[in-house]
């Protein structure tokens, strides 16, 4: 028996690297998957039915049941057929796991509106939209009397949480997509929902546009354990989706090889206030935050 017998999934991008990984990880575990992915280029043009319809058969394959969905994770509309889909195919919907993302990686400078916009959308709009119609169907399950044991989780990235230049775009939904997880948490517990991040790693697509030396596998297509694969967090993933996760909500982790890591979300750090008990004068600030917060003599203050 899997620890996701019974359970139904959708993943987003499930179609390459990380998503399929994740994909034939929640199946091999048990769960009914809906392979979602449109199927589009690394910079989001295109559309594709190959894509997931080949992870779905590799499911089927190994013994398990699947069905492909073809939606943009940030269309309304097709959010909202992607979570009921799932709903109509397998009777229900337990586990959402969006990870869909494309990159257009540039200096701010070069980045045009375009180049942002879209990456904030397909990232951060594009968990945000199949999260709002999953949340409207577990919230009237359990004023119906029907208490769900939900599952969110959403993908983040060390460049959001920690910074990458030639990614302000990717940072800012990658760091809104943690922030809005937390958030989700609060809203949703009440209604049996918990939400959770991971920030994966290994050598995708998306990676591949940066990283052009390395030769680029599907999750399946590794025989032996490297850091390299894209499928090394979906163990993670597949313990977040199950009911051994019940009580953890809210919360960050980083799965990269074989490792696993607890972000911690913002936190006030060391706190100065002024001598005076009143508020601060402004050249007052610079010699008490470098002396007392960075522990640090700017060359040009003079501190006493």
């Amino acid at each position: 028996m899997g620890m996701l017998d019974g359970k139904v999934a959708i993943v987003t991008g499930a179609g390459h690297g990380v998503g399929r990984g994740e994909a034939l990880e929640l199946a091999a575990q048990g769960a009914k998957v809906v392979v979602n992915d449109l199927g589009g280029s690394s910079t989001g043009e295109g559309a594709d039915t190959r894509p997931a319809d080949e992870v779905v058969a590799l499911i089927r394959d190994r013994g398990g049941e699947a069905a492909a969905s073809y939606d943009d994770v940030a269309d309304w509309d097709g959010a909202h057929a992607m979570i009921h889909q799932a709903i109509d195919t397998f009777g229900t919907l337990d586990v959402l796991v969006n990870n869909a993302g494309i990159l257009r990686d540039k200096m701010i400078f070069s980045m045009t509106e375009d180049d942002f916009d879209s990456v904030i959308r397909v990232h951060l709009k594009g968990t945000w939209a199949p999260s709002h119609h999953a949340a409207v169907y577990w919230r009237e399950q359990a004023k119906a009397g029907s208490q769900p044991r939900a599952s969110i989780i959403n993908t983040s990235s060390g460049a959001g949480l920690q910074g990458n230049a030639g990614q302000t775009n990717y940072a800012s939904a990658k760091a809104g997509i943690a922030a809005m997880t937390i958030t989700m948490s609060l809203e949703l517990a009440r209604y049996g929902v918990r939400a959770n991040v991971i920030c994966p790693g290994g050598m995708t697509r998306l990676a591949g546009t940066i990283v052009t030396d390395i030769e680029l596998k599907e999750p399946e297509e590794y025989t032996e354990f490297t850091p390299m694969n894209p499928a090394n967090s979906a163990p993670m993933v597949a313990f977040l989706a199950s009911d051994e996760s019940i009580t953890i909500t809210g919360q960050v982790f980083r799965a990269v090889g074989d490792s696993i890591a607890h972000y911690h979300p913002w936190m006030v750090g060391t706190e100065i206030t002024s001598k005076s008990g009143e508020r601060w004068a402004p050249e007052d600030i610079g010699p008490a935050v470098y002396a007392e917060i960075f522990k640090s003599r700017h060359p040009g203050l003079q501190i006493s």
